[in-house]
């Protein structure tokens, strides 16, 4: 009879990633750079994830010729940068969303709130090239509304722009997330950033930035409000 155990030539190893694709795929759903693919990821499989892109980053050391034996600072690069991506510049992926807590509009607030700037981090998903930028929100509350903590509008889009992002898609999920969260009458984002894809590389430019925006009901409709809103936050409508 053929040796079954866990250790014999017999028995195929299957990556942990391999194991979290097929569940993603069995569930018909994307796993594009910027989705956030927590509810795939059983416990314990995100050490064994940061493992197997340790063991494959090594590999990526290699092909680009780097000594990691005998030069003391590469010795543990491949384990650092793993943990940086699964821990840290892209944990907005593998991660649940941040628990919330929302509060009923008691008061009937119907008055124009801005939060920010919120300092933001991200990598765009074309180079891993860091996006550095500020991002700011507005919202038009109704009677219906649920407001949450200040804070939490931070951290929200934190847990968004914490995946490799193009800045165009990064804030519009950060509108579609608040807007299911407040479920206001009108919201506005704006967001200003530096992306080091063109500062570090290509037409290495340090001066460009990129400033976009999506505007959601009242926001959208009303042109005074738009304008009042750009205008406290001292960008040009």
């Amino acid at each position: 009879m053929p040796d079954s155990s866990p250790t014999s030539p017999s028995v195929r190893y299957t990556p942990v990633s391999a194991r979290i694709r097929e569940r993603i795929q069995k569930a018909q759903q994307r796993f594009h750079a910027n989705d956030n693919i927590s509810a795939f990821i059983e416990a314990g499989e995100l050490e064994a994830l940061l493992d197997e892109v340790e063991g494959k980053m090594k590999g990526v050391l290699e092909s680009l010729v780097i000594d990691t034996s005998s030069d003391h600072n590469t010795q543990d690069t491949a384990r650092r940068v793993a943990k940086m991506y699964l821990t840290e510049v892209f944990r907005g992926r593998y991660v649940q969303q941040p628990p919330v807590t929302e509060f009923p509009n008691a008061e009937h607030l119907n008055e124009l709130m801005i939060v920010g700037p919120i300092t933001v981090r991200s990598a765009c998903s074309h180079h891993f090239c860091p996006i550095m930028g500020r991002l700011w929100i507005g919202i038009m509350p109704n009677e219906h509304s649920n407001l949450i903590g200040l804070s939490k509008y931070a951290r929200l889009a934190e847990w968004v722009m914490s995946r490799p992002q193009i800045q165009e898609e990064a804030i519009a999920q950060v509108a579609n997330l608040l807007m299911d969260k407040v479920s206001p009458d009108g919201l506005a984002v704006v967001m200003e950033a530096d992306h080091f894809c063109m500062h570090w590389r290509g037409v290495k430019d340090n001066d460009s930035k990129m400033i976009n925006s999506v505007m959601r009901g009242s926001f959208l409709k009303d042109a005074s409000l738009r304008r009042e809103f750009l205008s406290l936050i001292n960008l040009k409508p």
